[in-house]
């Protein structure tokens, strides 16, 4: 980011700045060798840096309830089945997956709620049940019916908005988990707005909202601004709403989920692989505080404290500059970061991204629906 950039940046919102965020904003733009552009935007430009740590939504441990459930049979370790020959340079799922584009870039928002470890589930594995079905089954698993139903919820202080641990939906989606394995209806997006409309089961009940990083041209209301409150959770989901449309409007018979093992893979090699296999899968990593200015660019930390673990998507790899880099699929709206996406170093654990691992279900899964009588694989 050039100076130029740099000074206008901070113009957009002068005064408006709390002195340590423009502080920290300059330290980014100034730090030699930074990868990422950093700028104000007006949900945290007048806070402190910090602000978003209420939005962190992975809580617990998630690498030691990952090794709880190898431990107890319900996950298991990805088996590497290609070579490192094998696994190209760059990578990009929707590319890869043509036929199951459509849901792979779908970039959903998650309001302003604490749901990031039911978002991640909900899009990864929507991605992977198009790809294993061969885009026979490409819709979007509802993240209402996974966040307020995928979880327990302890007086609101596990699960749903307040945050949760990310292996809880994979059991609620896995045949014969611990917590039911009952599958999880079709939803898409806020008023069925997103790339699949109308009709599903059961739409995210909660709006559109301008999330961390630069206003730009989101046109949606700011965390904590009219339009935008801070949500609680409400009620999981047993029925559709009324806008589904059939086949779609039978929640018992709207039930997604698959037959066969939850898998984990940690570590750069091992993520790379497992993604290349079976398609995209839910990583989490620790915020630090210079990422909510966050614009463009390969994401690396620079300065500020932690705030705590976010649950995202991640869809692919690449090099840029002789700096390799994770592609990962964010649930803050389109309008946020490169046009929903973040990048962040590869290779150094940043974040904590690789040492965490990732979360899918295995290539070979067979996802089917309850009212269908039949189970799809390839």
């Amino acid at each position: 980011m050039n100076k130029l950039t740099a000074a206008f940046a901070l113009g957009l919102v002068g005064a408006d700045v709390h002195e340590e965020r423009r502080a920290q904003i300059e330290e980014v733009q100034n730090t030699p060798g930074v990868l990422w552009t950093a700028a104000p935007q007006e949900r945290f430009a007048s806070e402190a840096p910090g602000a978003s740590k209420n939005m962190m939504g992975v809580k617990g441990d998630w690498r030691a309830s990952i090794e709880a459930a190898i431990a107890s049979g319900k996950v298991e370790r990805f088996q590497q089945q290609l070579t490192a020959v094998e696994v190209p340079t760059e990578f990009d799922s929707e590319t890869n997956w043509p036929k199951c584009a459509k849901i792979i870039g779908d970039i959903r928002d998650q309001s302003n709620c604490g749901c990031c470890w039911a978002f991640g589930a909900a899009e990864a594995a929507s991605d992977r049940m198009c790809i294993a079905s061969d885009a026979t089954l490409m819709l979007p698993l509802s993240a209402q019916d996974v966040c307020f139903n995928g979880g327990p919820h302890v007086g609101s202080l596990l699960g749903g908005c307040s945050g949760g641990n990310s292996y809880f939906p994979w059991a609620m989606l896995r045949k014969g988990a611990l917590l039911g394995g009952q599958g999880a209806v079709s939803g898409g997006q806020f008023n069925g707005t997103g790339a699949f409309g109308k009709g599903l089961c059961s739409d995210f009940s909660m709006p559109h909202c301008h999330h961390h990083g630069p206003q730009g041209d989101d046109p949606y209301p700011a965390e904590g601004a009219p339009g935008c409150p801070s949500q609680k959770s409400p009620p999981g989901p047993k029925k559709c709403d009324a806008a589904s449309a059939p086949p779609h409007n039978d929640y018992a018979a709207d039930k997604y989920s698959y037959e066969g093992t939850t898998v984990t893979a940690r570590g750069e090699k091992a993520m790379m692989q497992a993604l290349y296999e079976g398609g995209p899968l839910e990583v989490s990593y620790i915020v630090f505080s210079d990422f909510e200015n966050y614009q463009s660019g390969i994401y690396h930390h620079v300065t500020g404290g932690p705030q705590g673990g976010h649950a995202v998507k991640l869809v692919g790899w690449g090099v840029e500059n002789n700096v390799k880099y994770w592609k990962i699929a964010n649930s803050w709206n389109p309008h946020w970061g490169e046009k929903g996406y973040f990048r962040i170093k590869r290779g150094n654990n940043e974040g904590l991204l690789e040492w965490m691992g990732a979360l899918g279900s295995a290539p070979d899964a067979k996802w089917s629906r309850a009212g269908d009588s039949s189970t799809i694989t390839v």
